[in-house]
């Protein structure tokens, strides 16, 4: 039997999931098989609804290797494990004459510990153990979710926390799951055999297709421990995050309260005088804090390093003596020394680093109203290490629907550390970048307009011209208004503003989840939803409530963000323009997920307003709308008025 043609193949599969053939996901197909055949790596651009899942899935399929999908929300593994996966694999089945295994594999703490459902939580204050379900009262929302907690520990299958719904607050959950440093081990473990996180590693290791998230696959990057299994083909999906996820997880910080846990945890279990000389480091360290000023350090100064020094020496200490004597009587001593050893190895990793002072990192104070201030530390770039880690031993692909900012894919490239398309050389990964669209006619579905007659926005200060210039938007739209704003500040006094002006529902992030703030918002004609980042890349409402996307102003990082002027500063001095390669290309990166969410369907059309006239009168305008989709653009606010109530009349006629 001859071996059945990737168009055959994707043919079934899509009609399997009831979509429709799409051009651009044909390309991508072919580009991820050519790829996959070749050893090379491949950057795709596929717009919304290209149905680029199935253009990854169905070659990584047909190719029968393993291959692991890593993807940043939860929303899209959900998808691929419960919708496209099960839906391909049957479709491909007769063809392929292969029923492909799929899982899904998340870090351990997503997973219930059995350990801690029937030993209990190592306690602070006491030696041992305390049951938490006892403890918390049965009346309070707490001890609620803990029964409900134990009461689905015995009928779960996967131990998954995605899997429980309703959901439960992250206090809830911490007291039933562990992090990697504070399990015991399956071997270790009374509840080893029927540990969760186990079962799913194991099935992983069975599967020829593992989904997982942008976090896990840093993990297994940086940590050397590796958690994946063995894959010949990596898919990083919503590939534009990847980059602030690998530096999320390479960030170390230290807390005053994060210390003392520390402190209090290993006390109990270490000699007096090891427990004292982390106490005293800890005082020393808190002392300090009280003082710190937010803002990068440029050099660690000499008390905070002295500071430092004396944790990091009392904290390993405090390790040699936690490794070294045990008390075999008490209860349950290893999980209470797991999680002291956990805590107290934080602290000494982050405050050797900070103390040994590289110049590939970046170090900060940040202030919180309510959590006081911490000291952080981040790589300067994560290039060099994606280079070496994610592009050396198997085929990447990596896609999302934006990736080419300015018109090309040499600066995402950068950021992941390819050289540009077509440069060659030794130990420089092989990689090509291809667009293939989107099924949506963006001239004819959406205008861009920019509001080139405002003021240019300063840092601070109200602006009394862009609140007139939004109310007037949002009237002649009819409500059906997704504003996207750059700080929570700008969104709340636009809220105030706008409730106080228009007789329309005007909805602000924070006030209720936001799934609800989003379903609200999709119900409703008239509804308006405000907020800040995640609506900027979480909102997916098609139809005509959603004909209407504001953009406060340009998204650049703030000047005083350290770790990005860092960056800033580190491409200057290297020769390069750090303006462009740094905050102009996360300012398009964001625009263009903004601009994102106006047109999500072929029937939709709208306006994405942008009320910031730098768009359109900087040198950088024109690489940022070089960013964003093609809609037809125009700074003629009388036009735009008029479009958007002509869009208005038609969803009414049509509705």
């Amino acid at each position: 039997m001859t071996k059945p043609s990737l168009p055959e193949l994707l043919h079934a599969a899509v009609a399997a999931v009831g979509g429709t053939e799409r051009p651009g996901q044909v390309a991508m197909a072919e580009a991820v098989a050519q790829a996959v055949d070749d050893g090379t790596h491949l950057l795709v651009q596929a717009g919304t609804g290209t149905g680029k899942s199935l253009g990854y899935l169905v070659p990584a399929l047909a190719h029968g290797d393993r291959v692991v999908v890593a993807t940043a929300t939860l929303a899209l593994q959900r998808q691929l494990v419960e919708r496209d996966l099960p839906r391909t694999v049957d479709a491909l089945h007769p063809l392929l004459r292969r029923r492909p295994e799929f899982a899904m594999l998340k870090g351990r703490s997503n997973y219930l510990c059995l350990h801690r459902i029937h030993e209990g939580v190592p306690q602070e204050e006491e030696d041992g153990l305390f049951d938490p379900f006892e403890a918390a009262a049965p009346t309070s929302k707490l001890g609620q979710d803990l029964l409900r907690l134990r009461d689905w520990s015995d009928e779960t299958e996967t131990g998954d926390r995605d899997d429980l719904t309703p959901g439960v607050s992250d206090r809830a959950w911490g007291q039933v799951s562990v992090s990697s440093r504070e399990c015991l081990g399956a071997t270790k473990c009374a509840y080893g055999a029927e540990c969760f996180a186990e079962a799913a590693r194991e099935r992983a290791k069975l599967a020829e297709v593992v989904v997982t998230n942008h976090a896990l696959l840093a993990i297994d990057a940086i940590e050397g421990a590796p958690v994946l299994p063995q894959h010949e083909m990596l898919i990083v999906d919503e590939a534009h995050e990847l980059v602030s996820r690998v530096t999320g997880v390479a960030t170390g910080e230290l807390t005053p309260g994060q210390v003392n846990r520390a402190v209090r945890r290993a006390a109990k279990l270490v000699d007096e005088k090891a427990a004292d000389q982390l106490q005293t480091a800890a005082e020393g360290f808190e002392k300090l804090m009280e003082l710190a000023l937010p803002g990068r350090l440029q050099e660690v100064p000499e008390d905070l390093a002295y500071a430092l020094m004396a944790l990091r020496d009392a904290a390993r200490t405090v390790i040699t003596a936690l490794g070294g004597n045990r008390d075999r009587s008490a209860q349950d001593e290893d999980a209470v020394r797991k999680q002291a050893m956990a805590a107290v190895e934080n602290v000494h990793a982050v405050a050797e680093r900070i103390a040994n002072g590289s110049e590939y990192d970046v170090v900060w104070y940040e202030r919180h109203d309510r959590f006081g201030a911490s000291l952080r530390v981040a790589p300067l770039s994560v290039s060099g290490l994606l280079r070496e880690k994610l592009f050396a031993d198997r085929s990447v692909v990596l896609t999302s629907a934006t990736l080419k900012l300015g018109g090309d894919f040499n600066g995402v490239g950068a950021s992941l550390g390819l050289a540009p398309e077509g440069v060659e050389g030794e130990d420089l990964p092989v990689w090509k970048g291809i667009d293939v669209g989107s099924p949506f006619d963006y001239p004819k579905q959406g205008i861009l307009y920019v509001a080139r007659h405002l003021a240019t926005p300063g840092r601070e200060g109200s602006r009394t011209d862009m609140m007139d210039e939004l109310a007037e938007l949002i009237e002649a739209a009819g409500g059906r208004t997704l504003g996207l704003f750059s700080s929570m500040r700008a969104a709340q006094a636009a809220a105030e503003e706008l409730r106080g002006r228009l007789d329309k529902p005007v909805l602000l992030q924070g006030e209720d989840t936001l799934g609800e703030l989003i379903k609200a918002f999709a119900a409703d004609a008239e509804t308006c939803l405000l907020g800040t980042l995640s609506l900027w890349q979480g909102v997916d409402v098609p139809g005509p409530n959603c004909q209407l996307v504001v953009m406060d102003r340009i998204p650049f990082p703030r000047p005083d963000d350290p770790l990005m002027s860092a960056r800033q500063k580190a491409v200057e001095e290297a020769g390069g323009n750090g303006f462009m390669a740094v905050a102009a290309t996360h300012a398009a990166l964001l625009m263009a997920q903004g601009a994102g969410r106006l047109v999500r369907a072929t029937g939709d059309r709208g306006v994405v307003a942008v009320l910031d006239p730098r768009l359109a009168n900087a040198r950088y305008g024109s690489f940022l709308r070089a960013s964003l989709p093609d809609f037809w653009y125009t700074t003629d606010r009388n036009q735009v008025r008029r479009s958007l109530a002509a869009i208005d009349q038609a969803a009414k006629g049509g509705a």
